[in-house]
């Protein structure tokens, strides 16, 4: 299926290319599906998609990884295998780029979550930058149910978005959490009865700012949870000197005065 849904995301980019592209999650990650997933990263970085959405397909956003490949995960040499950099310019390797992929993508990624959003899932919905749920979404930093740690990028994301404590306990116990504790902790952003009419109109919204701002704030954010004092301030300068008296600024300026959309030439 998610071949299916990759192709039917790259004839709306081309068609539209304006408009926020979706990217199709499935509901386990196994070999096949992580590679499709960091290829759908990959593509969209690489488009001038202006806003992504990842939602998941049937009952959940991802129940985690696919148990049957444990078995192989753990025969032959583990630490050749998980320590070996193969994606993101030597970062990562092939299961961390699921969620990291999305981190470097230059546009805004919003995760319409449902359902068990587990281990896996639960990282790959961190590796964007805004999380819609549904009220029954579950969330659980699952490793530790089968005797492992968290190991796809979540040890980096997590930490950005929850207590010490909270990662702690969740890292521990594998125990999930609703909908409501997850946005009380910081995990979700908002939660809506229909999340990805709400992720899409979202993006919709997004597409219609300025690109190169657009762009610049995702920077400067990234930038501002791990920068210096000095080097945000810098940043903060640099992104604005970039964006003023330019193309795109001053066609934002004429459409707020005509009072009509904003229309940007990439």
């Amino acid at each position: 299926r998610i071949h299916q849904d990759i192709q039917k995301t790259k004839l709306v980019n081309r068609a539209r290319p304006t408009y926020p592209k979706p990217a199709i999650a499935v509901r386990v990650l196994g070999t096949v599906v992580i590679d499709a997933v960091i290829a759908a990263g990959n593509e969209v970085a690489a488009s001038n998609a202006r806003a992504v959405v990842i939602s998941g397909e049937g009952r959940a956003f991802c129940a985690g990884i696919d148990i049957g490949n444990m078995g192989a995960l753990a025969g032959g040499d583990p630490t050749e295998r998980m320590m070996t950099r193969t994606h993101g310019d030597g970062t990562t390797n092939q299961w961390q780029e699921v969620a990291m992929v999305w981190t470097r993508v230059g546009v805004p990624v919003i995760a319409a979550l449902h359902g068990k959003t587990y281990g896996a899932g639960l990282q790959l919905a961190l590796g964007a930058d805004i999380r819609i749920a549904a009220p029954d979404t579950e969330m659980a930093v699952m490793e530790m149910k089968w005797g492992i740690v968290p190991d796809m990028g979540g040890m980096v994301l997590l930490p950005k978005l929850v207590r010490g404590d909270v990662l702690r306990l969740m890292t521990y116990t594998a125990q999930p959490i609703g909908a409501e504790q997850a946005e009380r902790w910081g995990l979700i952003t908002q939660i809506a009865e229909d999340p990805l009419a709400a992720a899409m109109a979202l993006a919709t919204t997004i597409a219609g700012k300025s690109p190169s701002a657009i762009k610049a704030a995702k920077r400067l954010t990234a930038l501002a949870e791990t920068g210096t004092e000095t080097e945000v301030l810098r940043a903060e300068s640099r992104e604005q000197a970039a964006l003023l008296g330019r193309p795109h600024q001053m066609e934002v300026i004429a459409a707020e005065f005509g009072k009509r959309p904003a229309v940007f030439k990439d």
